[in-house]
């Protein structure tokens, strides 16, 4: 166990570091404004939510397993809840850290809380978003405590179990009440995040899962561990079914996502829609969806790993795919500082983070690796 300790002390050293370096970084933009990434006029959001539409979806697979153990009492779940919160916890808290990286005027926080706008999308995210890491925080506490606090833990389940799916509806309608953007304006979006949320979130958990079994910090019975899989699979399956279904809306004759469709499926964010599909959906179902294959640790992380992937391409032509087609005739100011040595205009949106941006965004997963490996080395480490 000292072996796993020092192990744990040394991934915390550097992943400080490189959380040190990415703050750094992020005082950097502070100091010289959002103009230092690749975002310009034609392409308003980039890296920075992308991770955090990401990182919240890969937030859900821990709380719902967690919470679904009291909801459902499936007595199960309840000996993974522990790891599956620590996960949930260390994520979402990446997700909230994305949103704070991405505002260009950090310093005027303060005037959400005295000047709120309740008809919001973004007020309802932030609002949504502390509940959910408050809920997390009650878990963690209540759990450590074993059956002392076990009806408390029931109780909490039957609030968190909404609160995850809220949550990535919520992210959702960001985009989907934004009714000048033709890929992002449907109904269906909410249902699209919430599938994507529980495959990807799932297959984080299960990753964890066999790192913390294969280290003997945790064990987690192979019934159990193939049951979750099997689990994974279903999911996969739901999160296909809805992509299908906008995309035929889309291709239907006549329809108004002709030209997003074209972006997406053969344009500049094809690669992106076809590796999802292909080895972010496609082969991780056919891997899991046999029992023999589900009963391999190897196979079901090759698999999740694919998952995770195959989610943030999906993250990727989802944001970037409605970005590229202007709503207006003509070119649009970039109002990047390359627009400085004369590239003024652009006739159509592009996108490419730049290295600030990728320190940035690296910083901030790092440090929710600290609080996964802290929170593992204080909780499970006995």
């Amino acid at each position: 166990m000292n072996s796993i300790v020092k192990k744990i002390n040394l991934g915390l050293i550097i992943f400080a570091a490189l959380t040190a370096a990415g703050i750094c970084v992020w005082i950097y933009q502070l100091m010289n404004g959002l103009g230092i990434t690749g975002m310009s006029n034609a392409n308003s959001w980039g890296l920075y939510i992308t991770c955090f539409m990401f990182f919240v979806g890969l937030s859900a697979g821990g709380l719902i397993v967690a919470s679904s153990a009291g909801v459902f009492h499936i007595l199960e779940y309840k000996k993974v809840a522990l790891p599956a919160v620590i996960v949930s916890t260390a994520a979402i808290v990446v997700a909230a850290m994305f949103v704070l990286v991405d505002l260009g005027g950090i310093q005027r926080l303060w005037m959400l809380f005295v000047s709120p706008n309740f008809t919001s999308p973004l007020l309802w995210d932030v609002c949504v978003i502390t509940i959910y890491l408050i809920i997390d925080i009650m878990y963690l506490v209540w759990l450590t405590k074993g059956e002392a606090d076990a009806h408390k833990v029931e109780v909490l389940s039957r609030v968190a179990l909404p609160v995850a799916i809220l949550v990535h509806s919520v992210t959702a309608w960001i985009f989907g009440l934004q009714i000048a953007k033709e890929g992002w304006y449907t109904a269906i979006l909410a249902p699209i995040f919430v599938a994507s949320a529980l495959d990807s979130g799932m297959a984080l958990l299960l990753c964890a899962l066999a790192w913390l079994r294969k280290r003997d910090i945790f064990n987690v019975d192979q019934k159990l561990f193939s049951s979750l899989a099997g689990l994974l699979a279903v999911f996969i399956a739901v999160d296909f079914f809805f992509i299908f279904c906008e995309a035929l809306t889309m291709a239907y004759p006549g329809a108004a996502g002709a030209k997003t469709l074209a972006v997406m499926t053969s344009g500049a964010t094809a690669p992106f829609f076809w590796i999802e599909m292909l080895l972010g959906l496609l082969v991780p179902f056919c891997i899991l969806v046999f029992a023999k294959n589900r009963a391999k640790t190897g196979w079901v992380v090759g698999a999740c790993v694919l998952v995770i992937c195959g989610v943030f391409c999906k993250r990727i032509w989802l944001l970037l795919t409605s970005f590229v087609n202007f709503n207006i005739a003509g070119p649009v100011s970039t109002g990047t500082i390359a627009a400085l040595s004369g590239d003024l205009w652009a006739f159509s949106g592009s996108y490419a983070p730049t290295l600030p941006e990728a320190i940035i965004a690296l910083g901030v997963v790092a440090c929710g690796m600290v609080i996964f490996l802290a929170l593992i080395k204080k909780l499970l480490i006995k």
